[in-house]
């Protein structure tokens, strides 16, 4: 089973870019999207409807050309959500789920707080009320993998500048430490204890001292000179993340500010 995640910033701009001729041979299973900044309404390009997937989108309904996520599956869902009961997050068109049968895929965006303190608290908010949810799923006895763009990094590997960042949003000790309490002893944690039997982070389990990362500022040359965040994850439940067998951040071509992150999962 092979899953991309991705942060398109923009759908429309990655498919100018090239991305749907860089999905096709990808063959994926499922691919997850973050911030289609679209309306489902304004894609109605064939591109946006890749051979041989069932597509599913969830727009922002408070602010249009904003945030947005999507899941295009090859086979079709038992059941699609695009609702997890908070108004405040779910109309940002941040959460999408598919079920098939006992495993579910998630394609999150959760939000930045890099904007100023309003969004910082937004965020802070998102992450009290998102826990016991998770909680909730990782207890449930299904299997899970949650995509996409959590917008924290875990620990200084997964940070060109570790230092010069403990005050700026995204590398908050509060971050994270909310983001390693909910994952497993991986060696990835910037020291809070793990949680036993929690999510795995599927690039940490096979790259336990990997430093790679999936998002770069447009601000400089810092793709050009790999100064980079690794934010955007495929988190899954233990008994799944054992099953990863492979994965990759594909940095070229360049379709977005952010990597696709495709991850393979022995079946």
């Amino acid at each position: 089973m092979k899953i991309i995640s991705f942060n398109a910033n923009g759908i429309r701009s990655a498919a100018n870019k090239g991305f749907f001729d860089w999905l096709k041979p990808q063959n994926a299973d499922v691919v997850c999207l973050q911030e289609t900044k679209a309306q489902e309404d304004q894609l109605t390009d064939a591109c946006f409807r890749p051979d041989g997937h069932h597509c599913f989108y969830r727009d922002a309904s408070t602010k249009k050309g904003y945030s947005g996520v999507a899941i295009y599956s090859k086979r079709e869902p038992d059941e699609v959500r695009t609702s997890l009961g908070w108004a405040p997050f779910d109309d940002e068109g941040r959460y999408i789920e598919a079920r098939y049968g006992k495993l579910s895929v998630v394609s999150f965006y959760i939000p930045s707080g890099s904007s100023g303190e309003e969004r910082q608290g937004f965020k802070f908010e998102v992450m009290e009320w998102l826990k016991p949810i998770l909680d909730q799923w990782l207890a449930s006895g299904r299997d899970y993998v949650l995509c996409g763009d959590w917008n924290i990094v875990r620990s200084k590997l997964d940070i060109k500048n570790w230092s010069s960042n403990q005050k700026n949003s995204g590398c908050l000790p509060p971050e994270r430490a909310w983001l390693n309490g909910m994952l497993g002893d991986d060696g990835g944690s910037d020291g809070t204890p793990a949680r036993p039997n929690g999510w795995v982070d599927s690039y940490r389990a096979l790259h336990p001292q990997g430093q790679d990362y999936t998002w770069w500022s447009n601000r400089g040359a810092a793709r050009a000179n790999n100064v980079g965040w690794r934010i955007d994850y495929q988190f899954a439940t233990p008994a799944l993340g054992k099953r990863a067998k492979a994965c990759a951040i594909a940095r070229e071509p360049r379709f977005s500010d952010h990597a696709p992150y495709v991850v393979e999962y022995a079946e």
